[in-house]
């Protein structure tokens, strides 16, 4: 085993290289004059929600003030999450520079440059100030007056442009010059050019100071070890797998699946021997300026004015002697009692649970924790007696390799690993680390899915969560019989989690599908006065599958549709069932065909009035058997009443058509009567027809109010015979 064994050290060696390298540059920061920070960071917690938990711990002594810089993005959330422990409970004060807005900084000089203004508009809020430009006529020396913008065509343009001007009273009258003439301008007042300066250094300052001090300043007798914790922006770490699939001549080999974390320090600090932990919660984070001064709108009062002074009736002395006596009772009171409870251990301990590892509090439901080096917790394994010879097979060299340094468990009701050892990251520098090292439960399945758009299904693997631990999602590397395969990826695994992974398309089996739908005509009743029709509808997929492999069987599984509404009625129970789809399980063995209809259903009714109802239709349905005789019957005997009530209508229709033609043609013959003599023949003719109209249309007055009547009672009847109507 000695070559056996070399090999292992040397390719172990090798990962630590890789994911642990240390250096004695690192683990102190420097600050301002290169002295070494008195509170180094110890420990950092990194979680999925873009946040970091710092800690540093260090010695001090009364009277030391330690220094931390935040750069300018960092400091709110330092001050918002920021946990000092001292022993001592001697902290004097947290001091930082205070951040005033540049806005009201640049408002606050005597020049105000706080809204990016132009020259002339610099010089316009100037008014009053003694000025020198220098033009291409000469110097203008005089009082700024004010500016302005004037409208002047340049050249062959067509539209003018505005030109700033400023007007200046100078000793031989006003003058105004064009700001774009002149080569120069200086301020005459001293203080003026002084404030300009200033306004100009804190919008450099503004703009180059990335960072921020803060002050830790410590009383308390002699030294000891205080702790300061706080929160910070970073990059949420991130995980990625590795999933070796042990050859087909191997089956009592598990398969193996590797973890690595992909953290970075993006902070100017060096982590040199940090205890590292990666938690999978997601705690609520966000910003909030507290650096900044902020300032509200006051409103501006009247100053009080005191009135004059009025007569007063004083009370009586017996009341005075009464307040009196109660103030003394009330001096006289014993004082409240002061609470003796003793101070807070965490703040008295700096060994309290801001030392702990991640792991080693659980919280309410925490599990207990897990090793996820499954090798006894040896980074190079136990080593055998055997001194033979041996070549180190690629099976070896997987089984053996990036052993995991991370330990895993619950803090609270948060996952997280916790590195077994102190890890170093330079600043701004990334690092790879080996989380998880277990073999995994599974089995080797074949995916089809139509949505895929291929005429093949894909490799896969159904895996079972059988580590112990909870998996980040992630990228999975797949490695069949430890020759890459492909790329996969998981999402969230909680314990005993399985979930489906593809990595490659599966050439040697191909697929084929077909879609068919059917509407059938269940049956015709009548309900609630309605015809009622019930419709089956059924959509079915036929899969055909060929496994062209002659060596290899398959495990299928087929994904098809779940349509929401629809009832699956063959196969009679899917393998597994998502909210979206059914899963069904195929065994094929080697050069084997297989096929699988899918029949889902669905039951539509529809509802149609019965008045008017489509008789010749209704007697197909009845000859099909849809609808049975007593259907028939009724809707004939609601159709006999509708004629009726039509008929009705018809004959009241009439009725009043010849009325209306009674009445036009009466019109017409008051008309003739009074244009002629009354003695004349004519006259008496239209006088008797008008006779035999008033009579006539008193009959059909009559007859219209007699049918008026039948219709009434028919509608009547019609409706009493529809509502109560229900037949099979």
């Amino acid at each position: 085993m000695k070559t056996r064994n070399f090999h292992r050290l040397n390719y172990l060696l090798g990962i630590c290289a890789l994911t642990c390298t240390t250096s004695n540059s690192f683990g102190q920061s420097v600050v301002g004059s290169g002295a070494p920070a008195k509170l180094p960071i110890t420990a950092v917690t990194l979680f999925r929600s873009g946040v970091g938990y710092f800690e540093r711990v260090g010695s001090v002594k009364a009277g030391d003030s330690v220094q931390l810089r935040f750069a300018n993005d960092e400091i709110n959330d330092m001050l918002k999450s920021m946990v000092i422990l001292d022993p001592e409970q001697a902290l004097q004060v947290v001091s930082f520079e205070s951040k005033e807005p540049l806005a009201r900084q640049l408002a606050s000089f005597g020049v105000d440059l706080s809204d990016n203004p132009t020259l002339g508009t610099i010089l316009g809020r100037l008014r009053g100030a003694n000025v020198r430009f220098v033009t291409n006529d000469g110097p203008v020396d005089g009082t700024i007056l004010g500016g302005e913008m004037r409208e002047q065509a340049q050249g062959n343009a067509q539209k003018a442009i505005a030109i700033p001007f400023v007007n200046v009273v100078t000793v031989t009258g006003v003058r105004s010059v064009n700001l774009t003439t002149a080569v120069s301008v200086q301020l005459e007042n001293d203080a003026l050019n002084a404030e300009l300066m200033k306004a100009l250094s804190a919008l450099a300052a503004h703009s180059t100071d990335r960072f921020k001090t803060v002050d830790l300043s410590f009383a308390g007798k002699g030294a000891r070890e205080v702790a300061v914790s706080y929160v910070n922006e970073m990059p949420i770490w991130k995980t990625s797998y590795r999933l070796v699939l042990p050859s087909d001549q191997v089956a009592s080999e598990k398969p193996l699946l590797q973890g690595w974390a992909i953290v970075e320090n993006t902070t100017d600090d060096d982590w040199s021997g940090v205890q590292l932990a990666l938690v999978a919660s997601q705690p609520v984070s966000f910003k909030m300026d507290l650096s900044e001064s902020l300032h509200i709108s006051r409103p501006m009062l009247p100053v009080p004015m005191v009135a004059g002074a009025a007569p007063r009736i004083y009370q009586d002395g017996d009341a005075f002697e009464a307040g009196t006596a109660l103030r003394r009772r009330v001096a006289e009171a014993p004082p409240p009692p002061v609470s003796s409870a003793p101070a807070s251990r965490a703040m008295k301990k700096a060994g309290d649970p801001m030392y702990a590892t991640a792991d080693s509090g659980g919280g309410s439901g925490g599990d207990a924790q897990h090793d996820a080096q499954h090798d006894g917790g040896s980074l190079f394994g136990a080593g055998g007696d055997d001194e033979s010879e041996m070549e180190v097979s690629a099976e070896d060299r997987w089984r053996e390799t990036a052993v995991s340094q991370a330990q895993a468990g619950s803090i609270g009701e948060a996952f997280q690993y916790s590195l077994k050892m102190p890890i170093s990251i330079p600043r701004q520098q990334s690092a790879m680390l080996p989380i998880l090292s277990s073999p995994i439960d599974g089995r080797r399945v074949s995916i089809f899915n139509r949505d895929d758009r291929i005429e093949h299904p894909m490799r896969g693997f159904e895996l079972k969560n059988s580590t112990g631990l909870q998996l980040i999602p992630g990228p999975i590397a797949v490695f069949d019989a430890y020759t890459y395969a492909g790329d996969a990826q998981i999402g969230y695994l909680t314990l005993g989690d399985t979930r489906l992974i593809a990595y490659a398309v599966d050439l040697s089996v191909a697929a084929a599908t077909t879609d068919a739908d059917t509407n059938t005509l269940q049956s015709v009743k009548i309900v609630d006065g309605a015809i009622e029709m019930t419709n089956k509808s059924v959509m079915t997929t036929s899969y055909a599958f060929n496994n062209k492999d002659a060596v290899r069987g398959r495990t299928l599984l087929v994904e098809s549709p779940k349509w929401e509404g629809w009832q699956l009625t063959a196969p009679e129970k899917p393998a597994q069932e998502t909210s979206s789809l059914y899963r069904f399980e195929i065994d094929m063995k080697p050069s084997e065909t297989a096929t699988l209809v899918v029949a889902q259903e669905r039951t539509n009714s529809q509802r149609t009035s019965i008045v008017g109802y489509d008789m010749p239709l209704l007697l197909s349905f009845s000859r099909d058997g849809k609808a049975s005789a007593a259907v028939v019957e009724a809707v004939k005997k609601a159709a006999n009443l509708q004629s009726m009530l039509i008929g009705t209508a018809d004959r009241i229709a009439r009725l009043r058509y010849e009325r209306d033609s009674i009445n036009e043609d009466q019109n017409r013959v008051r008309q003739n009567m009074n244009a002629i003599d009354h003695d004349t023949d004519i006259y008496r003719r239209y006088l008797a027809r008008f006779s035999e109209q008033e009579s006539r249309l008193e009959t059909l007055r009559d007859e219209e109010a007699k049918e008026s009547g039948t219709a009434i009672q028919q509608q009547k009847a019609l409706e009493d015979y529809i509502r109560a109507l229900a037949v099979e």
